[in-house]
């Protein structure tokens, strides 16, 4: 894939809101269809559909019924989808393959794995390093991952505080009863937080460390360098939906967490060389990449015009498809090329717009029982946003709002001329 070029727009958190349904009216009276529809062979699409996939069409292990529905539309009688999709996201502790081979056993329809964009896609593009030391926090697959980002030398937190056990103190009973810290331990040279790891006062404790010492944790400074160390980091989802009643914390709380230390210990605040995940201009950058590309080889000659990001969280969903359509629209078409060290030019975007439909199946619900729904913008109403990310209330609000992701299909079928 050609390098898209490196933008400067990072992305907040999830955040609960439960705002008052308001269905579009291209899409009230639309009512369902079930079963194949007829295949458009002879047609090739110029939309294309980015679906989230925790409050969308999972929630935690669970297929949400209309997830099946809706694909059931979109793929012809030979099982084939019949426009561009792409499932971004802010997930990061799992392979793309594995999440592929998961999300095809759970829709009934294959899903290859460059179809699917983790909160860390992104990072393959930041080449510059890519052969530094990188100190690399999360859980699951975290080499396996980082190596499929193109970091090839990577130490992981257990690496770390196997080397230097005297750093891992908080749990008494992993405290080793003899401490020889390594002499011979290379230099880490940058720090990569692919989502929240298990643990994470060894974690916040080590990573500070790391950026404290100028990647020496075993020695340590007397001053604290800055700019610190590189740091890339991925999912600023301050909550997230899985099977639960309430949100849970994601990997955004556990960033707050680490940046507010990181300024109290030493008065500066914690840097960012790439912060990605929706709502980033940089993620949606990368999907519409992966879209041209899957489109390009099915064989469909017409352009991709238009995208719909199909979500559940106001925050990141609705928020990042709005702002990436705010930039299509000043990019009128064709933007100039930009570049970034280590990185290739990246081609105009060929899409026009980007239509933002929410779903209410997952973080936004229709249902508030004993409250009155909040309002977008109104100053009561805490930010759980991104620290580094401004906030512009306006782009809360969904281009289109249904009840469930087959509902959102239908009504994008219906925009399109497709039903």
């Amino acid at each position: 894939m050609a390098a898209l070029a490196r933008l400067g727009v990072l992305g907040p958190g999830r955040c609960l809101w439960k705002l008052p349904v308001r269905l579009s009216a291209e899409f009230q009276g639309y009512g369902p269809r079930r079963g194949y529809v007829a295949d458009r062979a002879e047609r090739s699409p110029t939309f294309g559909l980015l679906f989230d996939i925790d409050g969308v069409l999972v929630r935690g292990h669970r297929v949400i019924p209309a997830a099946l529905e809706a694909f059931s539309k979109l793929v012809n009688s030979q099982g084939q989808l019949q426009v561009p999709v792409v499932f971004v996201t802010n997930a990061g502790n799992i392979l793309q393959r594995d999440k592929a081979q998961e999300l095809s056993a759970l829709l009934e329809c294959k899903v290859d794995p460059d179809q699917v964009i983790l909160s860390h896609s992104p990072m393959k593009l930041f080449l510059q390093y890519h052969n530094k030391r990188m100190l690399v926090s999360g859980q699951g697959p975290l080499v396996e991952n980082a190596r499929a980002l193109g970091f090839q030398n990577v130490v992981t937190v257990d690496d770390l505080r196997i080397a230097f056990p005297e750093l891992d103190m908080v749990d008494l009973q992993r405290r080793p009863k003899t401490m020889r810290p390594r002499s011979d331990f290379p230099a880490i040279e940058g720090v990569l937080l692919l989502g929240e790891p298990v643990r994470w006062e060894t974690n916040l404790q080590l990573i500070t460390d790391v950026l404290l010492s100028n990647g020496h944790p075993g020695a340590g400074l007397a001053t604290a360098p800055y700019p610190h160390l590189p740091v890339l980091a991925s999912n600023m989802d301050l909550l997230w939906m899985a099977e639960a009643s309430m949100p849970r914390f994601g990997h955004g709380t556990f960033l707050l967490c680490l940046e507010t230390i990181y300024r109290k210990i030493t008065g500066h605040e914690l840097k960012y060389e790439g912060l990605m995940g929706k709502p980033s201009i940089l993620t949606y950058r990368y999907a519409e990449e992966v879209i041209r590309q899957q489109a390009e080889r099915r064989g469909w000659a017409a352009p991709i015009r238009k995208l719909y990001a199909i979500g559940d969280n106001p925050m990141s969903d609705v928020y990042g498809a709005n702002l990436f359509h705010q930039y299509l629209q000043m990019a009128n078409g064709g933007e100039k090329e930009q570049r970034a060290d280590g990185q290739e030019k990246q081609r105009p975007s060929a899409a026009r717009s980007c239509a933002s439909v929410l779903v209410c199946t997952g973080i936004y619900s229709s249902q508030d029982p004993g409250s009155q729904a909040p309002t977008p913008g109104r100053a009561e109403l805490p930010f759980h946003g991104h620290r580094d990310f401004s906030f512009s209330p306006e782009l809360l609000e969904a281009s289109h709002i249904v009840h469930d992701v087959n509902e959102a299909v239908q009504l994008v079928f219906h925009q399109e001329g497709w039903a």
